[in-house]
């Protein structure tokens, strides 16, 4: 079966596709899946994995809401993937090689969204990002241990997913995954977070409807669904256009998600209701990282072994990146606040 379902991608792909019998393989070599090919018993172990599935308590834009429509970074996941495969599937590319990355882009996020990586990242020594934490879940962390053991190709849209606030596409092909499917990801994954965290503010009331600029409304369309579908349709349209794979946006299009992008900074992620609550969540992460540094034995107690797997700093980060956010408030709890004296 896996040999037939290959043989359909040679003949149905696009020459630009990667093709599953051509993958560069595994870190560590093994026998293949009689009836998935590479990529998507790779899509297959991301989404059967620990760290998928605490994404789903794992903060996005909006601190623990509680209301049932905001996104978590599991919603965010999931739509990066299904932007990512209507992409895929129109530049006649490889749907599952693009969606394993979509759904293993950010397992190594921390609790309390950015604000938590921020912290790690002055605190742990080297570092920390989230893209290299992602990684290091699948190579190393997942099946105590043992890691995912995922080809090479889905590794390399991991690591290169993310981007900040930097272009929308990128020129440094440096800088980009080495698939076109990995590039493919980068590109849907800013536009899912730029329409649904315009979507979230407008339902916590942080800006409302006539906030968003008019010129951007004007050339994206004036609802979530139009500005996708205007994002996603010129991205296909422009590259298709192309001679060889290259995605690309037309200027007029990638100047107004530009300047959303931008909105979004100065409205919405920057301001005080909302980054003032990541200020509290920051102080969160960096004293438990603080306390477990200094008191091994508990560290090793929580995480329930007897030794440290690799240097201290780096086991406590994987612990703390690896936390729900509903986890580390929990956890802060009983280690920093007094409990009510029991009377029997």
């Amino acid at each position: 079966m896996r040999e037939q379902l290959e043989a359909r991608e040679q003949k149905l792909l696009s020459p630009f596709a990667t093709l599953s019998s051509n993958s560069k393989g595994r870190i560590v070599q093994e026998e293949e899946c009689d009836i998935r090919p590479a990529f998507q018993h790779d899509r297959d172990r991301i989404i059967h994995s620990k760290a998928f599935r605490r994404l789903k308590h794992k903060t996005q834009v909006f601190l623990a809401p509680t209301g049932d429509h905001y996104r978590t970074r599991l919603t965010h996941t999931l739509e990066v993937s299904q932007i990512s495969r209507t992409i895929s599937k129109s530049l006649r590319l490889n749907e599952d090689l693009t969606e394993a990355i979509a759904l293993g882009h950010d397992l190594g996020h921390t609790p309390f969204g950015h604000a938590g990586e921020e912290v790690l990242d002055r605190l742990v020594p080297g570092g920390f990002h989230h893209a290299e934490q992602s990684l290091r879940v699948v190579d190393v962390l997942e099946r105590d241990g043992m890691g995912l053991n995922l080809t090479l190709e889905v590794r390399d849209g991991i690591l290169r997913h993310s981007k900040g606030k930097g272009e929308i596409i990128c020129e440094d092909l440096s800088e980009m995954p080495v698939t076109p499917e990995g590039q493919v990801v980068r590109i849907a994954d800013i536009i899912a977070y730029i329409n649904h965290d315009i979507d979230d503010a407008l339902r916590g009331g942080i800006i409302k409807d006539e906030d968003i600029p008019e010129s951007c409304s004007r050339i994206l369309g004036y609802t979530h669904s139009q500005r996708i579908n205007t994002m996603v349709v010129d991205l296909i349209a422009c590259t298709l256009e192309k001679s060889r794979f290259e995605l690309c946006l037309s200027e007029e299009i990638s100047e107004a998600m530009v300047k959303l992008r931008d909105f979004l900074y100065d409205r919405v992620y920057d301001v005080d209701k909302v980054h003032g609550d990541f200020i509290k969540s920051s102080k969160i992460v960096g004293e438990l990282y603080h306390y477990f540094i200094e008191n091994e034995e508990n560290f090793l107690r929580e995480i329930v072994k007897e030794e440290l797997y690799d240097a201290l700093e780096l086991c406590v980060s994987d612990f703390i990146a690896g936390m729900t956010d509903r986890y580390a408030f929990k956890l802060y709890e009983k280690i920093f606040l007094p409990l009510p004296w029991m009377i029997f």
